[in-house]
């Protein structure tokens, strides 16, 4: 499983049940990234991929249907089930702080940060995207 996540600085996806924030071109990586393989993810994020059609796969339970070399992009899911079987971990980082009540879980030793890279947000001045892998 292949997992997308967006975060601020202390780990937090979601404050009172919203998404902290959200950039265009993070969507259009993660429809870059992921090519022609599908991307899973619930109806609260198809919101960002409404122009997309094709490989976005969209289920209340995403996450026990996605198997495989597939994507899942993850905004307001608790993760410590399906860290453990993770391949790879995509975190898209906004350097910022914002509230948050709700936040990625300690990831397990067996991922390891491979790479990491700064780009421009549409409404970020810099996004870092940063990958992980399993050492499985």
């Amino acid at each position: 499983m292949k997992l997308i996540v967006c975060l601020d600085d202390r780990n937090g996806m979601l404050f009172n049940k919203r998404r902290q924030s959200s950039d265009i071109r993070v969507t259009h990586k993660i429809l870059e990234i992921a090519s022609a393989r599908p991307i899973w993810m619930n109806k609260y994020s198809a919101y960002l991929f409404a122009e997309q059609q094709g490989n976005i796969h969209i289920a209340e339970n995403f996450l026990e249907q996605a198997y495989g070399d597939v994507y899942c992009f993850v905004e307001n899911v608790d993760l410590t089930p399906y860290l453990s079987m993770t391949d790879e971990l995509i975190v898209f980082r906004w350097n910022r702080l914002y509230p948050s009540d709700f936040c990625l879980p300690e990831l397990p030793e067996t991922l390891k940060k491979t790479s990491s890279e700064d780009f421009q947000g549409n409404s970020h001045e810099r996004i870092t995207m940063e990958v992980y892998r399993s050492e499985k």
